[in-house]
């Protein structure tokens, strides 16, 4: 079902409104009625306007489906050239580009506006035309205020901005929540099921920017022979499956999956959704965030893009702070709700998200714009508030004890000439042995749950010094600290992993680079007093005050301090020596990247939502340490118990000089030494490290 057939009913009204304000954008085209600063900016946007209406009429005949590379190609070209490195330091989607060329007055206020509007070019290729509609009379509107003979008034604009989200939060929020749960709503899924792969145009009818990244992949998978493709999406979408099966979840209940996936690896998309339908599911597919209420630039989720300009995506992931206060806020959770509540049997059968990440780009060191939206203070709060709130609300309807998912990372061209070889190994990493990893690991584990605390210290440089305080256990027969992860929800291997108890956790971490969410840190120290943040520290900036204001932003997520919500050791040696093989360190998601040494996650615990839900190690026993003292909070307060971020930071083995597990009696059982493994029947874990 497209957009335009799901909203129907409203057509007649769209097409009205839609046909007086396209005829308006098109005389504003031939007009000269503004400040002479601020017409070329009206006219580049009226321009797009008119691109988005011809590609609109194509969609609803039929047009779209039938254009050949080269057409495509042009059209892509047209609407996202401007965002590329080489044009953006001319483009009015740039914040310091439009105080320039615009004035401090407007400059910031344009600029979001110009990047909010850009979301019709995606719309018209989904027929979307009551949301391109709603955009265009926001254009108008704002036109109209800048050709009064009056003068232009600022807070004018900014009420019209801020009415503009309060007023049609509920058609946001709705269609959000709707998209994520409605099978019906196919426009993507019909892109990966029926159309030809092999004809390469069809990447064009996302109406993404369409880089070579994508091409190259989607050419290279369409080399590979069809057991190839068939092996990755059986390991794909097993781990899914066992995701559900070793924490006791019953699969049966529900009808749906979230596919999430990178634009160019249809081939195997097609061949999971196979594989999903046999399970009994129905996919769901959706578009990553192209407008600020979806928070834009802050991760990809859904079907995405590499970025067209990861700078761009930085200058803009805080845009909200245009219209963000407390009404606001208030009135997106009150509709947010409602919405749930609207689809509350969709939610019910919603079997949580299957994601395929992609690796590869160089770790993206932003700079930091002026001009660019930042949160107040204040703003901050209402983030933290509002993201707390969501999840609560999400939970209701969609509940924690009863979903799972899985992720799996693939890299892409940018990760350089390796590439056909890189992604083979990964290929290799993804389906190890995971029987052997299970029974090494739980020799670790059988350490492990003898320590009251386990130490951490780095070497050559790495600074990191920590005591972890360990949950003791009240009957060692049937009970462990540490879950032994294999291959399913986090694919690859492996890794074990516990829930730390915050009293008596303290000390250093460092790692010397670093790359999470798609940025990199440089020298990043994290200070932790009893299990909380309490200082922080990186070289990215010249700045001490921009590193911290970086950090909080980025990594603390706003908050003020984040708890260390896990603690592991990975065991993943085949993935680490690809990574010194290939030079890569930096370049690997943390899927991968955690399961490459000892790490430490900053914020909620592995079991967030589902602590109550008892799960099991492959020897029977319960793993107990699912708490901590915030999450714990949950049965007093909910939104004293959830931050909704978990971020893993991890030190590579050759930066480790020991992870010691303490007894109660201080005596000392190694688990790694000088970067090796030593604990008896570990020693396959080292022959990569050789």
């Amino acid at each position: 079902m497209s957009y335009r057939e799901a909203y129907r009913e409203s057509n007649e009204e769209v097409h009205e409104r839609y046909e007086l304000v396209m005829e308006r954008i098109l005389e504003i085209r031939s007009e000269h009625q503004v400040e002479e600063k601020f017409w070329p900016y009206f006219r580049r946007l009226a321009d797009i306007f008119m691109m988005v209406d011809d590609t609109l009429k194509k969609e609803q005949a039929g047009e779209l489906e039938h254009r050949d590379l080269s057409e495509c190609e042009e059209m892509s070209w047209q609407f996202y050239y401007e965002l590329q490195e080489g044009n953006y330091d001319r483009c009015y989607a740039n914040p310091t580009v439009a105080v320039e060329l615009l004035g401090e007055e407007f400059g910031a206020l344009l600029c979001f506006l110009y990047t909010e509007l850009r979301a019709a070019i995606p719309y018209a290729f989904e027929g979307r035309k009551r949301d391109i509609t709603i955009l265009c009379e926001l254009f108008v509107q704002i036109y109209n205020c800048f050709e009064s003979e009056e003068g232009v008034d600022k807070r004018e604009i900014e009420q019209i901005i801020y009415w503009f989200f309060h007023d049609y939060s509920e058609l946001f929020v709705e269609q959000s929540v709707r998209e994520m749960l409605d099978p019906s709503l196919d426009f993507f899924i019909r892109i990966v099921m029926d159309s030809d792969l092999n004809d390469l145009s069809y990447l064009y009818r996302y109406g993404e920017y369409i880089s070579s990244s994508e091409l190259q992949v989607a050419e290279y998978l369409n080399t590979l022979p069809e057991e190839q493709i068939q092996q990755m999406a059986d390991t794909y979408t097993e781990g899914y499956r066992l995701g559900f099966e070793v924490t006791g979840k019953d699969l049966g209940k529900k009808g749906t999956v979230d596919v999430r996936y990178p634009i160019g690896f249809e081939r195997i998309v097609r061949a999971a959704i196979k594989n999903f339908e046999k399970m009994g599911l129905r996919p769901v597919i959706y578009r990553d965030s192209i407008n600020s209420m979806g928070n834009r630039g802050n991760g990809k989720k859904g079907c995405f893009v590499k970025s067209v300009n990861r700078q761009f995506d930085y200058d803009h992931k805080s845009d909200r702070a245009c219209y963000l206060d407390k009404a606001f806020v208030e009135r997106r959770l009150e509709v947010l709700r409602t919405s749930y509540e609207k689809y509350k049997d969709l939610a019910a059968v919603y079997a949580g998200p299957a994601v395929i990440e992609t690796f590869g780009e160089a770790p993206f060191r932003p700079e930091n714009k002026p001009a660019a939206w930042n949160y107040t203070e204040k703003q901050q709060e209402l983030n933290v508030h509002n993201a707390n709130v969501s999840a609560q609300v999400m939970n209701q309807y969609i509940k924690g004890e009863e979903r799972s998912f899985t992720i799996i990372a693939f890299p892409i061209p940018a990760i350089g000439r390796n590439f056909k070889e890189i992604f083979a190994r990964t290929v290799e990493i993804n389906t190890l042995d995971y029987m052997l990893y299970r029974k090494m690991q739980q020799k670790l584990i059988d350490v492990l749950d003898q320590a009251e605390y386990v130490k951490v210290r780095g070497k050559d440089g790495n600074r990191t010094d920590l005591m972890i305080k360990i949950h003791p256990l009240t009957d060692p027969k049937t009970q462990t600290a540490f879950e032994n992860c294999v291959a399913d929800v986090n694919i690859p291997v492996g890794e074990v992993f516990t829930s730390p108890v915050l009293a008596g956790t303290n000390g250093i971490l460092h790692v010397k680079r670093v790359y999470l969410h798609e940025l990199g840190y440089e020298d990043l120290q994290l200070t932790f007093k009893d299990g909380m943040v309490s200082a922080y520290s990186c070289s990215n900036f010249a700045d001490a005050a921009e590193n911290q204001k970086y950090i909080r932003e980025n990594l603390l997520m706003h908050h003020d301090t984040l708890p260390m919500g896990e603690f592991a050791i990975g065991t993943n040696t085949t993935a680490y020596r690809m990574a010194r093989d290939f030079d890569i360190a930096d370049k690997l998601p943390i899927l991968i990247a955690e399961k490459t040494g000892p790490h430490f996650a900053v914020g909620d615990t592995c079991y967030s939502h589902a602590e109550d839900t008892p799960v099991y190690n492959p020897d029977g026993k319960e793993i107990i340490a699912r708490d901590n003292e915030i999450s714990i909070l949950r049965k007093e307060d909910a939104s004293k118990a959830y931050l909704n971020c978990h971020t893993d930071i991890t030190i590579p083995y050759d930066e480790l000089d020991a992870i010691v597990a303490v007894t109660a009696d201080g005596t000392e059982y190694p688990i790694i030494m000088d970067g090796r493994f030593v604990v008896p029947g570990t020693d396959e874990l080292n022959k990569p490290l050789a």
